[in-house]
């Protein structure tokens, strides 16, 4: 969760692509509009600070509580993460 708080803070969309599971609804092959969006949220916000709640990891899927702090008020979302081939992606998340 950490690094991809950094990748948007910035300005790294690849590494959002890169870390985001397919059974994403944002997920698509055609990562040029994806990518513009991602750059537009990271140029057009103010990254403040992280704080990382509950964390359950298992095997395969894990969970992660956070509050990420911007300049347009507080964003708190339980993240489902997935292990696939060694490496976690972003699945999902319910926000508060």
């Amino acid at each position: 969760m950490r690094s991809r708080y950094s990748a948007y803070s910035l300005n790294l969309a690849d590494y959002i692509l890169k870390t985001t599971h397919p059974n994403n609804p944002d997920y698509t092959v055609e990562t040029s509009l994806w990518k513009q969006s991602i750059l537009e949220f990271s140029h057009n916000t103010q990254f403040l600070g992280l704080k990382i709640g509950e964390f359950i990891d298992g095997e395969t899927v894990a969970y992660v509580t956070f509050d990420a702090i911007l300049d347009s008020g507080s964003l708190k979302e339980k993240s489902r993460f997935l292990k696939e081939d060694g490496k976690w992606l972003y699945e999902s998340g319910s926000f508060d």
